[in-house]
């Protein structure tokens, strides 16, 4: 494939730190972080891997690893402190002047405009419980698109169900706990996807546009077994779901429509919506890490089902499954009729402990998954799947959200020391120009 590309992903709230320098406005995670509690170790994102100040140093990481592409994002605070309203130029000219870098030398500059750091002030209006933030978004993206001409790609959101656990689980920033919040957050954070891709398509962007949503696929522990079939198929409509029907089919999905009607919520939404979100995209972005096994008896030990079934774990404890990357991009295509050119925006895994020896990182397991992600992607590709790119996460250690510094997923350490991962990248990218695996 003539124009595959190769990459690595980032995101700004996880990388950059100078959390209120040059004119930056506070994020919801500036914040979140500071609650007693809601990260591991009280670990904050004030500096995380300084990227804001050391940004030419990650260039070279990246020319070093001889990638075509970068995925990162923007920090909708740091371009707009308020979230609407006046315009921070340090923080463009930031962004302007990475992006710009990037393209010339030959990187495909790949932006995300929101990665979970909604501007604080906006939370103060509401956050995403406030109809009207979908068009703050649109703003903010509007600027963006006008701003940062060489981008070549942009996703509006990533992995929305963050949002939904924000507001729904308390897991993640903002940290409330209420079902409807969640349901109701997702609505107005798909509104403001369909809102920003009119806007782009209106300033005849040259650019493309899409948006990226994960797939966790959860299987039934006894495929026998009626009530843990039933259980898989619920929770994978009430998760990726969530976001593939109303973006691909132009509906919520009967698992969310059941449980809204059994639990009594009711979410505002408008004739039209549905149209708005289910706007047509240039690429779907599929971030896809493993597969999940469930199971509806409590008594159950899911890890000894698989073993039992040849399944092998990692040190970490998650599972090596070769083929998560297949069967999410078979859901895209046949259960939500995505017919557009997929990337596959994040793929890795983390470790909280990783093996020194001469000097050197040895992430020999790190290494074995990516091969065995890469058996996957090359099995979807030689059956005809149009995947476009491989996007890896991540090209350094970096703040892992309410996991802090403790999670370990990059090819190379917060200080930029090179992990042996990040030699075999190397080595693969350079055989494995055109795609195929």
């Amino acid at each position: 494939m003539k124009d595959f590309i190769w990459g690595v992903a980032t995101a700004a709230a996880q990388i950059e730190g100078a959390f209120n320098e040059d004119g930056k406005g506070l994020n919801i995670w500036d914040v979140f972080s500071r609650i007693p509690g809601t990260i591991r170790n009280g670990d904050r994102p004030d500096v995380a891997c300084d990227s804001y100040h050391k940004w030419k140093e990650d260039v070279k990481l990246l020319k070093d690893l001889g990638v075509n592409g970068y995925r990162y994002s923007v920090s909708w605070s740091r371009i707009l402190p308020e979230g609407k309203g006046q315009i921070n130029q340090k923080g463009l000219d930031y962004y302007r002047r990475l992006t710009d870098t990037l393209a010339e030398a030959g990187i495909a500059p790949n932006i995300t405009l929101y990665h979970w750091d909604l501007p604080y002030e906006l939370e103060r209006l509401g956050g995403w419980l406030n109809r009207d933030v979908a068009d703050w978004f649109a703003d903010y993206a509007d600027i963006v698109f006008k701003n940062i001409p060489n981008a070549q790609m942009f996703a509006t959101h990533n992995e929305p169900i963050a949002t939904y656990v924000g507001y729904a689980l308390k897991g993640f920033a903002p940290g409330f706990g209420l079902e409807k919040y969640g349901r109701q957050a997702n609505h107005n954070l798909l509104l403001s996807h369909g809102k920003a891709v009119e806007r782009f398509r209106s300033g005849g962007n040259k650019a493309k546009i899409g948006i990226v949503v994960d797939i966790w696929n959860r299987v039934p522990a006894d495929p026998c077994s009626e009530a843990d079939v039933r259980l898989a198929k619920e929770q994978n409509g009430l998760a990726h779901g969530s976001y593939l029907s109303p973006l691909f089919c132009g509906e919520y999905n009967k698992y969310v429509e059941e449980m809204m009607r059994r639990r009594g919520i009711k979410i505002e939404r408008q004739d039209g919506d549905l149209s708005l979100i289910g706007a047509p995209l240039d690429f779907y972005g599929l971030n896809c890490y493993n597969r999940v096994v469930v199971s509806s008896r409590p008594d159950v030990d899911v890890k000894k089902v698989i073993s039992q079934n040849g399944g092998n774990f990692l040190d970490n404890g998650n599972e090596l499954y070769p083929d998560a990357i297949y069967d999410a991009l078979k859901i895209a295509r046949d259960e939500y009729k995505v017919d557009i050119p997929v990337y596959i925006t994040e793929n890795g895994v983390g470790f909280e402990n990783e093996k020194v020896e001469d000097g050197m990182i040895r992430d020999e397991q790190r290494i074995a998954y990516l091969k065995s992600a890469f058996e996957s992607l090359g099995r979807a590709i030689n059956e005809g799947f149009d995947v476009r790119g491989y996007f890896l996460w991540s090209l350094t250690d970096n703040f892992e959200w309410n996991a802090g510094y403790s999670m370990k997923f990059g090819l190379h350490t917060r200080d930029r020391q090179k992990k042996a991962s990040a030699d075999f990248y190397r080595d693969w990218i350079s055989s494995h120009r055109d795609g195929r695996c």
